[in-house]
């Protein structure tokens, strides 16, 4: 299991992996909403980016 964020609007299918998030409480990168934290069954990848840091 994979920690995600998923967009709170039900009409919305957005979400992202935590390790991508670039802040505490992410808003929806396609309809601007909360998120909320939640779990999927995914690959394991690894980000290496510098800006990887939650502010």
């Amino acid at each position: 299991m994979t920690p995600i964020w998923s967009c709170t609007n039900e009409k919305c299918n957005g979400w992202m992996r935590d390790n991508f998030v670039l802040s505490v409480q992410p808003r929806c990168g396609q309809c601007d909403s909360l998120m909320e934290k939640s779990e999927r069954l995914l690959p394991v990848l690894t980000n290496t980016s510098p800006n990887q840091k939650k502010n």
